[in-house]
């Protein structure tokens, strides 16, 4: 009975030790961007903003910070199905849904792409939860058919597409699906130069759900990791990329983001 009692504590036990040990790389290592302090901003560079993803719980919090900006004017969102959020948007004037089936193929918006200034991406699904080819086909195929599109109906400036790819994202990992995300984030920089738009990725730690969607666990996640600036909610980074996209002459293209820099950023979003 005591060695069954003594399983859990050890458990635990490694679990701390394991969070205390990510909370120190975290805290040493992350932040590798210092955001300017008085860098001019772009009133306009957010005006009409587009989110993927919307329905999960990434890109739930990337549209409700869109939502709240006062400098977004219109919130184009592309989605499967609807959500709260996305009705309670659209019953206030500011959003638009569009049922989207094939997210290979963006013919159908034609029509609106090319007033969009800023995208948010936050669709995208666990490697253990498809197989590897349809892992690929969301997060390569999907953004890339994207860009094409929207480059070929607009090319000016202010444009900026944010990814969600991860912490641990890397083109040259052991992991594969490490691998199609670095993959996707150098192709998105490459389709973009030479042009008005920036793309950033976005290589998180953990992003805890907005309020409406947490559990208790997301809390204790949020404060075991925060010491080490591994946490993020997913409103806060949707509030660092629009703060990203108005500082329009700060950031290159292809800029990598961790979770960090995500946090200074969000610190000074100002809409």
């Amino acid at each position: 009975m005591n060695y069954l009692v003594k399983i859990p504590l050890y458990f635990i036990l490694a679990l701390l030790l394991l969070v205390a040990v990510l909370d120190l790389w975290g805290f040493l290592t992350l932040g590798t961007i210092e955001p300017l302090q008085d860098t001019p901003r772009n009133n306009q560079a957010n005006r009409v903003v587009m989110v993927f993803g919307a329905t999960g719980s990434v890109g739930d919090g990337l549209l409700k910070a869109a939502i709240e900006d006062p400098g977004v004017e219109k919130i184009h969102v592309i989605t499967r199905r609807s959500s709260r959020r996305i009705d309670e948007g659209v019953a206030s004037g500011k959003v638009q849904m569009y049922l989207h089936k094939d997210f290979t193929d963006y013919s159908s918006l034609a029509g609106v792409l090319p007033e969009v200034n800023t995208v948010l991406w936050g669709l995208g699904t666990s490697s253990l939860q498809v197989d590897e080819k349809t892992y690929t086909w969301i997060h390569v195929d999907f953004p890339l058919a994207f860009a094409k599109a929207w480059l070929a109906a607009r090319t000016e400036a202010p444009m900026a597409f944010h990814y969600v790819t991860g912490m641990g994202t890397d083109p040259e990992g052991s992991a594969k699906w490490a691998r199609d995300k670095g993959y996707a984030e150098r192709e998105l920089a490459a389709m973009a130069e030479g042009t008005g738009l920036r793309t950033f990725s976005y290589r998180s730690a953990y992003i805890r759900p907005t309020s409406e969607r947490a559990n208790p666990l997301a809390y204790l996640g949020e404060l075991m990791l925060r010491p080490g600036k591994l946490v993020i909610t997913s409103k806060q980074l949707g509030q660092a990329m629009l703060e990203i996209s108005a500082r329009v002459n700060e950031l290159p293209n292809g800029t990598l983001i961790d979770n960090a820099d995500s946090i200074a950023y969000a610190r000074l979003y100002s809409p």
